[in-house]
């Protein structure tokens, strides 16, 4: 079996480890929990007759006092870039980060993730922020941790794209 690390990265309360226990276990939690340094699930999914152990690292969200070191996205083979529609300014962040996660990671892919779809009206990030992350050529697909929206999708497509 292939193991394979994929690391999340974003702001802090974006939604990172509500996306990956939407998606090891299909639960969400509205208590909201903290990362602290970081927290290792995985998961056994099957990539084009392949079976692969998903090592999904839950890195602790960024801000103003916290940045995520690189060390711990070393080694990543993809990675999610992760952005709150509620909140804008989860953007600037997320384009800082995925700057780092490029040079460390040599070449990774990843997906940027608009989480929180299930607030759609709150939504600051607008289709124009979008199109311009498509217009960089980021793959961006919109999620929801709390219903499940997408999520076992976009884990899919980054799992596959890892594996070519």
């Amino acid at each position: 079996m292939i193991k394979k690390k994929v690391s999340m990265l974003g702001s802090f309360a974006v939604g990172k480890t509500s996306l990956v226990q939407q998606y090891v276990r299909s639960i969400f939690s509205e208590k909201y929990h903290t990362t602290i340094g970081v927290k290792i699930d995985q998961k056994i999914v099957i990539v084009d007759h392949q079976e692969v152990n998903l090592m999904l690292w839950d890195i602790h969200g960024e801000d103003d006092y916290q940045k995520v070191k690189p060390a711990y996205v070393m080694g990543s083979s993809a990675y999610f870039i992760v952005i709150d529609g509620t909140r804008r300014n989860t953007i600037e962040t997320a384009l800082e980060l995925q700057e780092m996660a490029a040079k460390v990671s040599e070449g990774a892919p990843f997906i940027v993730l608009i989480n929180k779809a299930d607030l759609k009206e709150e939504w600051e990030v607008t289709e124009t922020d979008i199109q311009s992350l498509k217009e960089k050529g980021m793959t961006v697909i919109t999620t929801s941790a709390k219903d499940g929206f997408q999520v076992e999708e976009a884990f899919l497509k980054l799992s596959q794209q890892m594996m070519k």
